[in-house]
C-alpha cells in the first residue's frame, strides 16, 4: 500500500487509495465498470459487476481511528446521494434489470476491510 505524505491534497490522497480499492477488487474477482462516476446528483467512487450484481462502492480512507472508522462517514445522507446517483446511472447505462449491492470499502492505515450490502 501506498505511503501518505503530508503533502498531498485530500484529493490526491483520495484518488491514491481508490486505485488501492480497485486493485483489491480486481482480484477479488470484480470486474470495474466505472471509476469516479459523476452526473449532476453526485460521484460514485468505484462501479463494479460481480456475478449478476452491479456494486456501486464509496472507499473511505483514514489513517488511524481518533475520529471513528472510515465507515462512519458514510451517513445517512451519503447513503441517500448515492442510492440516486446509481438509479441515474442504472437508467442511462443498464438496458435491462440488474440486481445492485452498495458497498464500502474502508482503509485504515494499511488495513482494507470491504464491507457488502452496506445499506
Amino acid at each position: 500500500m501506498p505511503c501518505v505524505k503530508e503533502s498531498l491534497n485530500k484529493r490526491s490522497v483520495g484518488t491514491m487509495y481508490e486505485q488501492v480499492a480497485k486493485n483489491y477488487l480486481l482480484k477479488q474477482g470484480y470486474q470495474i465498470l466505472c471509476s469516479n462516476y459523476r452526473c449532476k446528483l453526485g460521484e460514485i467512487d468505484l462501479i463494479a459487476k460481480k456475478e449478476e450484481y452491479i456494486v456501486f462502492i464509496e472507499v473511505k480512507y483514514r489513517k488511524n481511528n481518533q475520529y471513528g472508522y472510515p465507515r462512519e462517514a458514510v451517513n445517512y445522507f451519503k447513503q441517500q446521494r448515492i442510492k440516486r446517483v446509481a438509479q441515474f446511472y442504472l437508467k442511462c447505462y443498464m438496458r435491462y434489470e440488474s440486481k445492485c449491492r452498495f458497498d464500502v470499502i474502508e482503509i485504515l492505515s494499511q488495513t482494507i476491510t470491504h464491507l457488502e450490502n452496506v445499506f
